[in-house]
């Protein structure tokens, strides 16, 4: 055998290694491709039931907003009708109450009743281990 022919039989088992190391790359290639292809066939079939229920949660949503946004029209227009009340009733009363009041404190006074004002009460002061006279006199008396 020549050196070219050595050369040749290397040549051609390298070769015919690399076409074998291909030929597994590529049936190895192949499994993941079908695996792939089942598993988007799987996400398929489940997203589809997904999606519609999600569809169907976002129209109850936009439903419920809807209600929402009507009752909040609603709370707003009550509101708006009772401050409206509230200022009527306090112009209308408010006036002639305060003057009624004025009033009845102006006669109270000119009749010289101080019922509602409280008598001042003497200050009593405490000194720690002193008695203080007002404190000694009503000792005594009682």
């Amino acid at each position: 055998m020549s050196g070219g022919e050595v050369a040749g039989i290397l040549v051609a088992v390298f070769w015919a290694i690399l076409v074998s190391f291909l030929a597994v790359v590529l049936v190895r290639l192949a499994q993941v491709l079908r695996a792939t292809t089942k598993l988007v066939a799987d996400v398929t079939e489940q997203a589809v039931p997904l999606l519609a229920d999600a569809s169907t949660t976002v129209r109850s949503a936009r439903t419920q907003l809807d209600r929402v946004d009507a009752i909040a029209s609603d709370v707003q227009e009550v509101t708006s009708n009772a401050s409206a009340l509230s200022s009527t009733v306090a112009s209308t009363f408010g006036g002639p109450l305060v003057k009624v009041a004025a009033f009845g404190y102006g006669v109270r006074k000119a009749l010289g009743k101080t019922d509602d004002v409280p008598q001042k009460t003497p200050r009593r002061t405490v000194i720690v281990g002193r008695t203080v006279p007002a404190a000694r006199r009503r000792k005594q008396k009682g």
